[in-house]
């Protein structure tokens, strides 16, 4: 107060003049220039200082010691980021190189939860903005806008977007932080519903799969049937990263660098596709001229084991499934009585009727039931007690090459369950030759799910049903009904087995795999077993299946240009006269190349519809090797 008064004062006056001042002021200037401040007021302010200043010392102490970890993460991946480059798929051709599926450029909309709105209102108003304008699965959408806000991997949303859906999302791009378009590839299938139960599919990863595939990310593809899923570690690769530094919204602002993702293993099958397409074509001209839904077939390379065309029908489209199937097709295809998601060839299970006839032929030949020259009457039939096991007609006396031929049951009931002077070989022979031939077990091919079979026993038959095991179960059994099942593909193995001097492989689709360097690497069919039954009685079976061509029941076929051996089948199934009909056979006789099934379900008594599709494809492929090689 004092300084304030000397400086209104001249410096030579000084001193006298404020005291004057000072003694002539009255009491209402004084109040006016002096505020008197109590020690209370100025505690009061150092103490709620000190408080401010414990409190933020405390916190900066936590966030950076206590939690500085945390938040130094969080800060890090909120600048800078890891990016998934999805791997291209390997391709799949057949054997003589045309590709049967390529991959297509697409574009997907995904979902980046940690660049999505903090608050959960601003989110929801972001999600069904963004329903509003594209067409997105509602349960998916949830999943990805409710994922923690941690996540920064991004969460598909919906792939191939359409050109007006990607156009209309980049207008209005700025509505919807943390939602991003992504390129994206997806598998084009040539030919679908024709090599469909062959190849597969791929399709996004499920949810429920993500815990058994722990590499892959939400977004990330996987083969789901077929080749595809079978060798799915051949045509994935590696995917490749890219790191970048982004803003807070997401946004990428800076390129920091990246690895080159490593394409996936090209597969190259022993399937000939001109010859998938006219087994394909023929057997679908069958049902559609006979009103019949559902077939099947299989081509062999009996030498090899390698698979050169399968078909079963009726099929679906599996273009259908890359990229994700829409839920009313899915369900049409479910719903479809004929079922053509399944896969007749290798999980179809029927009675294999007189196409097992080879197989117990030879088993009565090897433990000496019969021998090359025992003949056994057919006067249309056996009687046993009140029971009658019929023969689809009397072939008189025959041998075990005429009744291979004619397709005698009676001979085959005898050698099976004996009559007569035969003392028969009794199911659990018939068993164990059936199993050396590879009945009741899976064949080992490379797709998955293959349905085994089944070989009944007496035992079986005691604990199933509490009834010991009679006479006529040894019958139906070696004619190849009763409670005996198998796959065509298991049927088309046991003749390829005779076929090749007593082999028995486990086919292959796939003969090769080529890496991104072009190096092969081929993929084997083992061998399951040889040796197991003498060389001498399969030459007799073969000759007996030559039989059947040449004046037996498939007598079609003598017509072809080359020397074909075969077994025709009939099989009753349900309560009422249809029957499912087959056709197994190799050609050429002397040295096999191919070995062929068909079989048509339902077919009724007019006769064997397999053989004509039989003798169609033979004309076919021998005339179309005939035709390669002339031009070679």
């Amino acid at each position: 107060m004092k300084l304030f008064i000397r400086n209104l004062i001249h410096p030579s006056r000084r001193g006298r003049e404020i005291d004057d001042a000072v003694l002539t002021i009255t009491e209402e200037d004084a109040a006016r220039l002096e505020w008197p401040l109590s020690k209370g007021w100025f505690r009061g302010i150092w103490w709620i200082s000190l408080c401010i200043l414990v409190i933020l010392a405390g916190r900066v102490f936590i966030l950076n010691t206590v939690q500085g970890e945390k938040y130094q993460g969080m800060a890090e991946r909120n600048s800078l980021r890891t990016l998934s480059i999805s791997a291209p798929r390997g391709i799949i051709y057949d054997r003589t190189g045309q590709a049967l599926v390529q991959n297509i450029p697409t574009l997907d909309l995904v979902v980046v939860p940690s660049d999505l709105p903090h608050e959960e209102e601003s989110r929801v108003r972001e999600q069904e903005l963004l329903a509003e304008i594209i067409a997105i699965d509602r349960e998916i959408s949830s999943l990805a806008f409710e994922a923690p806000r941690n996540t920064v991997s991004p969460i598909l949303l919906k792939s191939g977007l359409t050109q007006e859906e990607m156009l209309l999302f980049l207008s209005r791009k700025t509505d919807f932080p943390g939602v991003a378009v992504a390129q994206s590839a997806k598998r084009e299938y040539k030919d679908g519903p024709i090599f469909s139960h062959i190849i597969g599919y791929e399709g996004r990863i499920k949810q429920e799969e993500l815990s058994l595939y722990p590499e892959y990310g939400s977004s990330d593809t996987l083969g789901k049937e077929g080749i595809e899923r079978s060798y799915e570690t051949f045509l994935r690769g590696r995917s490749g990263i890219q790191r970048v530094e982004v803003d807070a919204l997401g946004k990428v602002k800076k390129d920091l660098g990246m690895s080159q993702p490593i394409s996936g293993n090209d597969i190259i099958l022993h399937v000939d596709a001109e010859l998938q397409k006219k087994l394909f074509d023929s057997l679908s001209t069958l049902l559609e001229t006979k009103k019949l839904k559902r077939a099947a077939a299989i081509a062999m390379n009996p030498q090899t084991g390698g698979i050169l065309a399968l078909v079963s029908l009726p099929s679906y489209d599996n273009n259908l499934f890359s990229g994700g199937i829409h839920q009313k097709q899915y369900q049409e295809l479910l719903g479809d009585d004929a079922r053509p998601l399944f896969n007749r060839a290798v999980n179809g299970e029927y009675p294999p009727g007189s196409t097992l006839k080879p197989v117990i032929a030879a088993a009565a030949l090897a433990e000496g039931v019969v021998n090359e020259h025992t003949e056994i009457e057919s006067r249309g039939g056996i009687s046993i007690g009140k029971f009658f096991f019929g023969d689809w007609k009397a072939h008189g006396f025959t041998d075990i090459r005429r009744a291979i031929a004619v397709s005698s049951d009676v001979y085959f009931y005898s050698v099976g369950g004996g009559y007569g002077g035969i003392p028969g070989l009794g199911m659990r022979r018939m068993k164990a030759y059936e199993e050396f031939f590879g009945y009741g077990k899976k064949t080992g091919i490379d797709i998955p799910v293959e349905a085994s079979g089944f070989l009944p026993d007496p035992d079986w038959k005691q604990k199933r049903f509490g009834e010991r095991w009679y006479i006529g179960d040894d019958y139906n059994a070696s004619i190849g009904q009763g409670f005996v099942t198998a796959t065509p593909l298991q049927v088309l193995n046991s003749i390829a087995t005779i076929s090749n001097g007593g082999i028995l492989r486990e086919p292959r689709l796939v003969s090769d795999t080529r890496d991104i360097s072009g190096k092969l690497s081929s993929i084997e069919s083992p061998i399951v077993r040889k040796d197991f039954i003498d060389a001498s009685i399969l030459k007799i079976v073969r000759e007996g299946m030559r039989e059947t061509v040449v004046e037996g029941t498939a007598q079609l076929l003598k017509e072809l240009p080359v020397a074909v051996a075969g077994k025709t089948g009939t099989a009753q199934f349900g309560t009422g006269k249809d029957t499912h009909g087959w056709f197994v056979s190799f050609a050429p006789f002397e040295r096999p190349e191919i070995a062929l099934i068909v079989l048509v379900e339902g077919q009724g008594e007019e006769g064997y519809n397999a053989v004509p599709v039989t003798k169609e494809v033979y004309q076919w492929y021998f005339d179309h090797q005939g035709s390669q090689k002339e031009s070679q």
